[in-house]
Formats: C-alpha cells, structure tokens, sequence
C-alpha cells in the first residue's frame, strides 16, 4: 500500500497569522468602484464602503504599496445588482492579499520573499457606525461580527518574526523534505513554509494522485493536483521513493522575468540519486489559478538547476500545456523538476498567430500583385484622360504596392540579415505605412472636394506627390536620429512563447511605443474618424441621385470608398471584448486584401460602364450614370472613381 506522509501546513502553531474576512457590500446601483491604498507596515487595516465604492486601506504589508482605483462595472462588466458578496484574503507570511467579489479574484498584492517581520494576528477593532450604504453580515472566518450595515471594519495587526515562526512549525512537524539529489543539481530550493508529500512505489505500484491546498481562503482556486504514473516506478532504478513539493511562489522563482510573472504555486517533484527524463507517461499537474485574461498566454515551464544552479531559468521544452479553461490549466510533463504556469504579461502574446500570419503573407501578395495591375489599368486609362483623380488613385496603389512587398520579406530579413539590416528595413516599413495612410486621407478629401465644390478648382499634381511621398519621411527621419526605434521585433504567440516569431519593426522599448502611438495610432484616429466623416457626407449627398437606385452601384460606391478612405483600419480599434478574435481576423483580411478589393472595385465599375454606354462609354466615361453619380452635378470630371 502506498504511504503518504505530509510534511508541514501553513496553519502554524497557535498563531492566527492571516485574515478571511467576508461580507455583503450593499450599495446602489451606479458606477462601482475599489480603491486600494496598501503600505508597508502594520498599523491595521481598514474595510469600508458605501454607495459607489468599497476600500481597503492600512498598513499590513511587507513589501507591497499599491494605490490604485480599480473601474469594476467597466472593467468585468457588474451589474447594477444592490448587493455584491466579497471575501478578503490577507497572507502575511507570502506578503499576499486577495479580494473575491461576484465571484471574481483578484490579487492586490502579489506574493513576495518571507521576511523577517510581518503583520500576523489581525483582531477586529472598535464598530464604525451604522449606515445606509456599506457592509452587512461582515465575519471573520464565518463567525458572523454584526448583521447591521457598517460603513467600515477596521482590524489590527501584531508584527512578528514570521521566519521564527516557520523554523518552530518545522521542529515540531519533522525536516520538510526538499528536493535535493543530482536530479535537482547541487543547490535546492530552500522555502521555510513550503508542504512535502513522499510517496513509497512498491512493487505493484499502479500511479498515485496528490492534492495540496495551500492557499488561505479559497481553495477550489488554489488546488494543485499531482499525478505520478506507474512508468515512474520503472524508471527509477535506485529507490522506491518520490517526493512532491508544493511551493508558494516568492520572489526567486521570479528572478530573472521582466514581463512574465510564474503563478502563485510550484510543484516539485524527484526521486533520490537519480534523473528522470523522458518518462514513457507523463506526470500529470493541474494548476487551480485566477482566471486568466486570453491576451495573457499561459505555458507550462519547468525549471533545470543543472544547468545553472545560481540562476532561475523557465523553458516550455519537456511539458505540454492544456488549457481547460480560464481558471484551471493541465502539465504534462516528460521529465521530474520544479513545474509551474508562466503567465506572459508584455507584450501582449497574439492567439492563432500562424494563422494569422498565413493570411497576412497571402493578402499581401494578392494585394502587390493586384496594385501593380491597377497601376497599368490606370496608366492606360490615364492617356484618354487627363486628371488629378487617376493621379492620386496611382499614389495609393504605388504605397500599398511598397507597403505589401515590404511587409511580406519583412521576418525573412529579420531571420537572415540580423539588427542592421532591420533597423532600415523597419524605417522603410514605418515610411511605406504612414505614406499608405497619407494617400487615404488624399482619397477622402480629394473625393469630398469634387463632390461639394462648385468648381473643379484642384491643387496641382505635384501638390498629391509632396504630400503623399515626401511628408511620410519627415518623422521617419526624425526617428532615425532619435535612436533605438526601429529594429528586430519579437511577436509572441499564445501557443508557445519561447518561439516567437521576428519582424522588421519598432521595437520593444518606451521610446519606441511612445514614436509609435505619436505616428501611427493618431495618423489612423485622424485617417478612420476623418474618412467616416467624409465618407457619410459623400453618401447623403449621391444617394439622392437617380443613379443611387442601382443597388449594385451604391454597394460599390461605398464599398470602394471605404477602402479608399482607409475606414477599414478602424477595426484595429475594436480589438477588445468578446468579439475580439473575430475583429483581429475580420481586420487582418480586410486590411491585407486591400489592395485587391481597391482592383476589384476598378475593373467592377469600368465593366459597368462599358455595360452601361457601350464602346463610347468606355473610351470616354464622362456620360456614364456611374460617373455623374459621384459628381456634384454642376461640373463633370471625367476621370473620377
């Protein structure tokens, strides 16, 4: 029969060292609101509420300061219920506290290190009066306090020497066994509150399951499983044992992360003398967690302190992540060491990411090739027909004809010609964009002009080419000189994010978001709002025309105007909520077939034209019911749209 043997809680002594702490916040039913004001220290801690907002404010912590305000109807979408149920979970001994309202989890303070003096014993203070907005029914690990409704709780804390706390709790509960042994390299993970299982694999041994909770407060959230296979007892040749650690996360399995964050529960799991690899079945960890928003990818790591005993290094090799949902993710696992979840935070990871590129690299090229033929149409419509309007529609086609041929060999070029060649790869990138989105906004205005002026009264061509190819490089040039812009960018993906894929681009730094939000995020906000404007006083001004009756004619009209106002960029907005994914994909394949929808719409009016009036109509269009459509109808311009 398999013995298990459980090493430590974290119910330590007679020590009461955390906090549950649960009550109904009554309130109304506008906007709501938590505000947070945490320090270090351990003067109390105070709860209050009213109609609108519920706080948490004092001294308790270690390490943590966090002032924050946290927009809850806007940010997870609550209802304008009068009652909402929360529960606050405060651990000293990991520097964590938690909050569960409507169901929700949220962590204020991350956990951290155990230090040397934290904030134990919080005991209820004096009542703060009645009131009409606040909490009701407060308790303090279900021992109701009042039933009335308390604007405020406010509790006291003890500070105390919580590493002599775990040092008793270890001499009386026996060594915690940690893992240690050539499977776990010369130096081990030494965690003074951590809970160790050991499993004895007799001859018959047929798998084990373990489950540990060691989270205060909550722990259908909290539970991590282990399921140790037969094929481990087969493996290990020197001993019969093997020995699982539950760890809570603390600020080494965090050393070295910049914008990932490892959850808050590591497993490890060794046998004595031996290394365990490619196990013929896997081990089996399932991670209970906080729901996990999906711009926030999860993998399954593990960490070898073979190789560098002195440094925390994660890596996806040797482990499959199942996501089974956004609060519960699976590890299979070929091989024994430290486990856990690394949850990427910055950037932000793109879910179906080679599906996405795919559809990218082909709109791209169907877009270059279907620009190159709009210019040659238009270059032969050009010599019956003299005019700005030909003029502009060949600048777009000839940016989006520089802007797909680049972006389609930008991550070969990433890949081959390394970061000097990329940083003039990703200005030219960068220029090929901002002149595309020029030459949309000359659409728009040009189109809008035609159509409300009286007179056909036009800038001079040279005008359109200045604008459109010169004005682009100008804070191109700047940010050249700037420095540290442009280069290789690392685009992540939600499958695997040790193996993201490279572009010629901006890169990953401040200056560069910041040039990147001053360029491209205002030029497309100026492009998409101007274009919708203009775009809507194009439509109410043609649809009162005879010719708008032709449904196929006011589909076209629109249609193309859309994507030559540049309109269709404005999804990139709308990239949120529960529609996101269908927006990222809707966007993706309106934004990279542009240029072929713009062809289409060409070749669709000019057959109509030719259906419409014959040979005569298709050598000089200015009859055509199409043409005098988007024409203000005091003038006619021969060659427009």
């Amino acid at each position: 029969m398999n013995a298990l043997r459980l090493g430590l809680e974290l119910r330590l002594g007679e020590n009461d060292t955390g906090l549950d702490f649960c009550g109904t916040w009554r309130h109304g039913g506008g906007s709501l609101s938590l505000t947070i004001n945490i320090f270090p220290g351990c003067n109390g801690m105070s709860i209050s509420a009213n109609r609108s907002s519920l706080s948490i404010d004092g001294q308790v912590t270690a390490q943590c300061r966090r002032s924050d305000v946290i927009h809850l109807t806007e940010q997870f979408g609550m209802d304008s219920l009068e009652e909402s149920d929360f529960c606050l979970y405060w651990e000293p001994l990991l520097d964590q506290l938690k909050l569960q309202i409507r169901g929700i989890i949220l962590t204020l303070c991350w956990p951290a290190s155990l230090q040397g003096s934290c904030c134990t014993d919080l005991s209820h203070g004096p009542n703060s009066p009645e009131a009409p907005y606040g909490i009701i029914n407060g308790m303090v690990k279900n021992d109701i306090i009042t039933h009335n409704i308390l604007a405020a709780y406010t509790f006291n804390g003890t500070p105390t020497d919580c590493k002599a706390l775990c040092d008793q709790a270890i001499q009386r509960a026996g060594r915690v066994h940690m893992l240690e042994g050539a499977a776990m390299g010369h130096q081990a993970v030494e965690h003074p509150c951590a809970q160790s299982a050991e499993v004895e694999m007799n001859e018959d041994f047929q798998g084990y399951n373990l489950t540990s909770t060691v989270t205060r407060g909550v722990p259908a959230e909290s539970t991590i499983t282990v399921q140790i296979p037969p094929a481990l007892k087969r493996a290990a040749t020197k001993t019969s044992k093997v020995v699982v650690t539950f760890f809570k996360n603390n600020s080494l399995f965090q050393e070295g992360l910049d914008k990932a964050r490892v959850l808050d529960d590591v497993v490890g799991v060794s046998v004595d003398n031996e290394v365990i690899r490619d196990l013929a079945q896997p081990i089996r960890i399932g991670f209970h967690h906080d729901v996990i928003p999906e711009t926030h990818s999860k993998s399954c790591v593990s960490w070898d302190p073979r190789k560098d005993p002195l440094k925390v290094t994660w890596a996806v090799d040797g482990c499959e992540t199942r996501q089974q949902g956004p609060n519960y993710t699976e590890c299979l696992c070929n091989h024994l060491t430290y486990f856990s979840i690394l949850v990427q935070l910055e950037p932000r990871p793109v879910c179906h990411l080679l599906v996405l590129t795919a559809i990218t690299y082909l709109g791209c090229a169907v877009s270059a090739i279907s620009c190159v033929s709009l210019i040659v149409f238009l270059c032969n419509k050009r010599r019956r027909s003299k005019g700005p309007s030909l003029l502009i529609h060949m600048g777009l086609a000839a940016a989006l004809v520089f802007l797909n041929v680049l972006f389609f060999f930008t991550g070969v070029l990433a890949n081959v010609g390394g970061a000097g060649v990329c940083v003039w790869v990703a200005a030219a990138l960068h220029y090929a964009l901002l002149s595309a989105f020029t030459w949309m906004g000359i659409e728009g205005f040009h189109t809008f002009w035609l159509v409300y002026m009286v007179f056909s009264l036009s800038p001079k061509p040279y005008v359109w080419s200045v604008l459109g190819f010169v004005l682009p490089a100008g804070p191109v040039v700047i940010l050249v000189a700037v420095g540290d812009i442009y280069g290789v960018r690392e685009v992540l993906p939600c499958e695997d994010i040790s193996n993201p894929y490279l572009m010629c681009w901006l890169k990953d730094t401040h200056k560069a978001w910041l040039a990147h939000y001053f360029t491209n995020m205002t030029v497309l906000f100026i492009l998409v709002t101007s274009g919708i404007v203009m775009l809507f006083l194009v439509h109410r001004e043609i649809r009162t025309r005879d010719e708008w009756r032709r449904h196929r004619v006011a589909f076209l009209s629109i249609w193309g105007l859309s994507c030559l106002f540049g309109t269709t960029w404005g999804l990139t907005f709308l990239d949120f909520g529960p529609l996101s994914k269908f927006m990222l994909f809707f966007s993706c394949i309106l934004n990279s077939f542009q240029g072929f929808f713009m062809m289409l719409r060409f070749y669709l009016l000019d057959w109509m034209r030719q259906q419409a009036g014959g040979p005569a109509s298709a050598s000089a269009s200015t009859g055509s019911a199409q043409q005098h459509m988007l024409q203000p109808q005091e003038k006619s311009c021969t060659d427009f749209k």
